[in-house]
């Protein structure tokens, strides 16, 4: 029995021999290891501050700034962490977390798609989109002010006084109207005037009244067209330009358009009819007016 024991704890004893050996063997490598994660710390420390201040000049989208030096921060400490490994000579130990790392973004990437297609596009947008905090936009049928620009997600705030959270794929994939870049909007205004008026006195006193608006480009004419007959009028459009800088702008000038237009057809006496409707009792199959109304005689 007592020769078991004796045998037991030299095995014990062989072992813990062995481990010490082995940890005496793997001393300076460990250090070097610590010394090789310490210098890519301070690398990473030293690269992020220089980035950033990169970034902050070409990029407003603070959210999208921190991103991306959070990633390059943790691709410089993985591969400190990839060569300490190796100084260890725990190579095999590398490819089992290089292997884990892949699994786990794909399944990751299955799991997220649409979040990670929304985080991805607010990345681009951030980088490359003309869009700004600030700036007018319509997209996906919603105008308004661009209020915040987040990586998954871009506020928009609605002349209704809402905010519209539109998802930024939703914008990077489909068309926008873009307000801000040229500054300047045209107004397409509609109408109609009698049949008995003169034609061409009516587009004189229309340029005439729309080129009094505040805000119009006076490097810019205004144009008139004639574009059909209607039921009761003969209808046109007039289009002038405008300095457009907020949504009221576009509003205003076309409230302008309106009362000065107006104005203008009454001052000249030319008249804008109401619709109107002619009913003929008497046709094939119908009745007469006196045959409904025998008493209105």
């Amino acid at each position: 029995m007592f020769d078991r024991i004796d045998d037991a704890s030299d095995i014990v004893l062989n072992k813990l021999l062995s481990w010490r050996d082995s940890i005496v063997s793997m001393f300076p490598n460990f250090v070097i290891a610590i010394i090789v994660v310490l210098i890519f710390y301070g690398l990473s420390r030293l690269i992020r501050k220089l980035l950033q201040r990169v970034l902050h000049r070409f990029v407003d989208n603070k959210s999208a700034i921190d991103l991306f030096l959070a990633i390059s921060s943790i691709i410089i400490m993985l591969i400190g962490m990839m060569i300490a490994l190796s100084v260890m000579d725990l190579s095999k130990t590398v490819t089992s977390v290089l292997a884990g790392i892949g699994v786990l973004g794909l399944a990751l990437g299955l799991a997220f798609q649409d979040a990670a297609s929304n985080l991805i596009s607010g990345i681009f947008m951030a980088f490359q989109s003309p869009i700004s905090v600030g700036d007018i936009i319509e997209t996906n049928d919603i105008l308004g002010t661009v209020k915040q620009i987040h990586l998954r997600s871009t506020t928009i705030f609605d002349p209704r006084g809402q905010d519209v959270i539109i998802p930024n794929r939703t914008i990077f994939q489909n068309i926008y109207r873009h307000y801000n870049i040229n500054r300047v909007r045209r107004i397409d205004l509609e109408c109609g005037i009698s049949y008995g008026d003169n034609l061409r006195k009516v587009r004189e006193v229309s340029i005439e009244a729309i080129s009094k608006v505040p805000t119009i480009k006076k490097d810019r004419e205004v144009e008139f067209f004639f574009t059909g007959f209607g039921d009761s009028s003969i209808n046109f459009v007039v289009r002038y330009w405008i300095d457009f800088k907020r949504i009221p702008d576009y509003m205003t000038a076309q409230s302008e358009g309106v009362i000065l237009l107006k104005e203008a057809f009454d001052q000249n006496g030319i008249t804008i009819p109401f619709p109107i409707r002619t009913l003929d009792f008497g046709i094939k199959g119908g009745k007469t007016l006196a045959t409904m109304f025998p008493d209105q005689k």
